[in-house]
């Protein structure tokens, strides 16, 4: 057994061993015996934006299926990873929402988005654009010297669902719902904040065509606060 193995091990909860096991007494190991089935991590991606409705996840992972994305909620909840709770009136709504330990698994999965932006390339015309992924992608892109000072928070509209990103002295949030006291309001598609943030679309240009509503000095400064993800320009196939 690796030292780095034994100093990542933890011992295995009772009643948590259900499905497939690497049997490994390794922390990486452990770990993908618990998010390592197809669709989990994108779940935990989309709810580190905050709470959602069973309909949203669904909406938000088109082609898992009712079935297979209750079995991931049910086993994340046995886990203790996510839990069911009622948002208060007038919502009255049941949502899922990560548990603190569910919350712990946003640097790794920051990280491994970021590595994998390193593979994208640009999307092609059959890519998908989840809206989430690009919102918690954010986090990552975020230049903090270019928020330096700066405490603002915009609201944007973007396929019929509304983020708020709050920039607040060097650091960002971002969350899906209303923003407090918005400094400004974007309505867009996916592709087109996409566009923006990642393939140096001009926010000048983007307002021009009419594929953005909103202040033009508002937007150029919301763009500078994010780098485009790194590329690998010859990635081996």
């Amino acid at each position: 057994m690796s030292s780095a193995c034994y100093i990542l091990g933890v011992s295995r909860e009772k009643g948590a061993g259900r499905g497939r096991s690497y049997h490994q007494y390794c922390g990486v190991a452990r770990a993908l015996d618990v998010v390592g089935e197809r669709w989990t991590l994108l779940i935990i991606r989309d709810l580190l934006l905050g709470p959602r409705r069973y309909k949203d996840l669904l909406e938000g992972l088109p082609g898992i299926g009712t079935n297979l994305l209750a079995d991931r909620l049910r086993e994340l909840e046995t886990r203790g990873i996510i839990r069911r709770t009622v948002l208060p009136p007038p919502a009255g709504s049941t949502v899922y929402e990560l548990t603190q330990l569910g919350e712990a698994l946003g640097p790794a999965v920051f990280e491994l988005g970021l590595w994998g932006a390193r593979t994208l390339g640009l999307p092609k015309d059959d890519d998908q654009v989840p809206t989430a992924a690009v919102f918690v992608a954010m986090r990552v892109m975020f230049k903090p010297e270019k928020a330096a000072g700066i405490n603002e928070a915009y609201e944007l509209h973007v396929d019929g669902h509304v983020f708020e990103v709050r920039v607040e002295d060097g650091q960002v949030l971002t969350r899906e719902g209303l923003a407090h006291a918005p400094a400004a309001t974007f309505t867009l598609d996916g592709r087109t904040l996409l566009a923006l943030l990642r393939e140096g679309l001009d926010p000048k240009t983007a307002l021009a065509a009419r594929r953005v509503q909103g202040n033009a000095d508002s937007l150029e400064r919301f763009v500078s606060f994010f780098a485009k993800t790194p590329e690998v320009a010859n990635t081996p196939t």
